[in-house]
């Protein structure tokens, strides 16, 4: 069973849009999904619309919501992650604090460079990859 972690843009995205295929990540039985008390924050911030706000809120209920992990708390970074911008590297250790298999965001700038790679045991995808891969997709159970 996958344990995903969505960053905050993907957690906007699918408060955002009802009819946003990342609505697809909360209907399956197959996986576990996590985020940070960072991210959560930022996408709540980030959302203006009253509708939106309870969309996240109401998705964060069958979210796991981990503390987040700054960089004091692990120290160094794993080297294969020294060019994570800083705002970012919460978000990765959060990640891998929660033993998270993929971490899926739409930061193509920052983490775009790491796309398709494993950190410390985490795959970071887009989420449209995620969502295409064959396990993902073969799964009925929508």
């Amino acid at each position: 069973m996958d344990r995903v972690f969505l960053d905050a843009n993907v957690l906007f995205s699918a408060a955002y849009s009802e009819n946003s295929r990342l609505r697809e990540l909360w209907r399956r039985k197959n996986i576990t999904l996590v985020t940070s008390s960072y991210a959560a924050e930022e996408a709540r911030r980030n959302l203006d619309v009253p509708k939106h706000k309870a969309e996240l809120e109401k998705l964060l209920k069958t979210t796991a919501v981990v503390p987040t992990v700054h960089k004091s708390l692990i120290d160094p970074l794993p080297p294969e992650a020294k060019g994570l911008h800083d705002k970012d590297v919460p978000i990765l250790l959060s990640a891998i604090s929660a033993r998270a298999s993929h971490l899926l965001t739409g930061d193509f700038t920052h983490f775009g460079p790491y796309f398709g790679k494993t950190l410390v045991g985490v795959r970071i995808l887009p989420p449209a990859e995620y969502l295409n891969l064959p396990a993902f997709s073969g799964d009925q159970d929508l």
